[in-house]
């Protein structure tokens, strides 16, 4: 396996046009932020009390019913299932739109298990957040089959 693709660190790639402050995309740079530092509290702590994820939106393998991870407990338990298992992120964001209290950023999740296996999320991340800042919503649109077909496994 090669170690250099498990030990280097997470990172941001803003590609996108603006990074103009905005709530919501304040927001989004937290999440990531926290992702990268592997700090669950902080990631947690960024969302409204009654915050959810639909990550992706519809049924899936870590929501069978496609309802979306509602409440800490919720908000927790997909953070362990999803995130938790990544050794190493990075975030290329290509466009990004803020408007009222809401951004989507267009990017792909580069990700790397621990395992050495990598991955491709190409989607669309969109981001509520209330009069706080804090995120109301979290909708990530992509495909499962279109990332599998990227899946690589360790050199």
């Amino acid at each position: 396996m090669a170690e250099s693709a498990v030990t280097e660190p997470s990172i941001v790639r803003w590609n996108a046009p603006s990074r103009a402050a905005h709530p919501a995309r304040d927001a989004a740079f937290r999440s990531y932020a926290a992702v990268i530092a592997k700090d669950k509290e902080a990631w947690l702590a960024n969302f409204a009390e009654d915050g959810w994820i639909e990550d992706p939106v519809g049924p899936s393998m870590f929501d069978e019913e496609g309802k979306g991870h509602h409440g800490a407990d919720g908000r927790a338990r997909f953070y362990d299932l999803t995130i938790a298992t990544v050794s190493r992120f990075v975030f290329e964001i290509n466009d990004s739109f803020a408007c009222a209290n809401e951004c989507v950023n267009v990017g792909v999740i580069h990700t790397t298990l621990s395992n050495g296996y990598r991955a491709r999320c190409e989607g669309v991340f969109h981001y509520t957040v209330n009069d706080e800042g804090k995120i109301r919503s979290l909708r990530a649109f992509w495909e499962l089959d279109r990332m599998m077909k990227t899946v690589e496994a360790p050199d």
